[in-house]
Parts: structure tokens; sequence; C-alpha cells
């Protein structure tokens, strides 16, 4: 997030300097594609270079120090670091952005939200894979979600989140009745948190704009960092922050929202699947 914050103000104040990635680089004795990189949040600027660059741009008192220091936290590492061997390089860049959300939209079709995820459940979809991940590999990745729950689900002050699901994903049994049934109950209880809203999208709904399949939609704190919408896909992901794009997968959340049931209704349908598989 501090990352994406140094990059987005840089990149800012180069343009009010009206200068190109070139200029800079020429200026500070870089290649120019260090420039690009570190204004695109590709990669972590050292503070040296940050600093040169505010020379460059004639930032000074406040908010150079201010940014000097964004610079800093900037290459910490998160407590997520220590699972890189085990998820890719663009999940923990889902994982930093989740880290510091303040609202979590997500529309998921065909599985249960890895936030509301019980840990046989997320061990089912793991050796559901073609390619089974070897069982060190499984436990790491089920422990790095394990992690995030406890994180996002136990914090002083917890995201507002907003789930819609496809009735779909409490109508398939995934890991045998008894993982299902435990999958279900899990989703009951953590629907009555006050931070959490689910909804089901029950079949009856028919066609419905969110048919080309999941997305999430992240918002934060501070003003300066918009919204991201965050698209997952078999071997990377999408991160769309362009206003347009941002508007329109919102526009389809409000449409999914609007067409799923009620808390209370969606609950109910939830109980009732868990006894129905029974």
């Amino acid at each position: 997030m501090r990352k994406r914050r140094l990059a987005a103000e840089l990149r800012r104040l180069r343009k009010e300097a009206g200068l190109t990635r070139e200029d800079v680089a020429e200026r500070i004795g870089c290649a120019p594609v260090t420039i690009t990189r570190v204004e695109t949040g590709q990669s972590g600027a050292r503070v040296g270079e940050v600093s040169l660059m505010l020379d460059v741009y004639g930032v000074v008192g406040d908010e150079r120090e201010a940014l000097l220091q964004v610079a800093k936290d900037a290459r910490k590492r998160g407590w997520w670091h220590s699972y890189s061997g085990a998820i890719p390089s663009w999940f923990q860049v889902y994982v930093g952005l989740e880290e510091e959300a303040t609202s979590i939209q997500d529309y998921q079709p065909e599985v249960v939200p890895g936030i509301l995820q019980t840990e046989a459940y997320g061990r089912a979809t793991y050796l559901a894979e073609a390619v089974v991940p070897v069982g060190q590999e499984i436990d790491r990745q089920i422990n790095l979600r394990l992690e995030r729950q406890k994180r996002i689900l136990e914090a002083d002050n917890p995201p507002d989140m907003w789930f819609v699901i496809n009735e779909a994903v409490i109508r398939r049994s995934v890991g045998g009745i008894t993982v299902m049934q435990d999958q279900l109950d899990h989703l009951v209880r953590l629907s009555h948190l006050p931070n959490i809203t689910l909804q089901v999208l029950p079949f009856t709904a028919g066609a419905h704009p969110g048919m080309q399949g999941g997305f999430r939609i992240l918002d934060f704190p501070n003003p300066a960092d918009p919204a991201v919408v965050y698209v997952e896909y078999r071997r990377g992901s999408l991160f769309l922050e362009k206003a347009d794009d941002v508007s329109s997968y919102t526009s389809v959340f409000n449409h999914l929202r609007a067409q799923a049931l009620s808390r209370t209704e969606s609950r109910d349908l939830v109980m009732a699947a868990a006894q129905g598989i029974a």
C-alpha cells in the first residue's frame, strides 16, 4: 500500500515539474526504466533515490519528510513475506492491499470467499486442483489463509465486508458432507458479525451481470489511495485502478446485491442447504 502511494505521489510530482522519466533519470544518474518501475509500483524505491527525485522536483519541508518516511516504510517486509515460497508474488500484492482496506466487496460464483473458509474446506479446494500441491505447500497456503482470517476478522477495526455468493457455492458439496456442513454453519455464524454482510444470489435470479466471473473491490481510508478491483485467474491476477474500471465493477456489484436475497433470507437458505446435505 505504501509503495503504491509513494508511486502515485512521485508520478504526480514529476508531471507537475513538467519532466519526462528520461529527464529525471538523467538528472539522478539512473536508467529510465528505474523511474518507470518506481512510478508504477513494480519495485520499491531506495530512500536515497527518492531523496534525489525530491531534489529534482523541488520538494522541501514537511512534504519531503513525509514522503521519505513513506519510502522507508514501503521497504519493510509485511508478515505475509514469510509465506513467499508458498504463494505467488501477485497474491502477495493482494494481501498487502487487503491488509490496508477499510471495505471489501466480494462476489464469488463458485467457491466460498477465502476469508470465510474453514480450514477443511480450504484444504479440499486445494486437493481438487488439476495439479495438486505437495502436502507441505498446501499446509503453508492453508496457514497463510488462516493468518489472513485472524488478522482481518479479529482486528480492532476490521473492514466492512460485503459478500455476494452464487447459490452454487452453497449447493456444491466440497470435501464431503461433514466438511460442507461445517462450512455452511461457519457462514451462518460469520453472517451475524456487524461488519459482515452475506447475501446469496439464488438460481431463480436468472441471468445477471456477474456471469463473467468473480471479483473484489477494495477501498482505503486515505483519499490519496484510489479503490482497486482485484480479478484473479488461474496463473495470475489483474489490479484495476482506473476510475472507469472501478465504477464499472461497482455498478455490477450493486446490481448483484440488488438481485440477491436479503441478509435474513440468505442466512435461512444457507441453513436449509446445510440441513439438505445431511
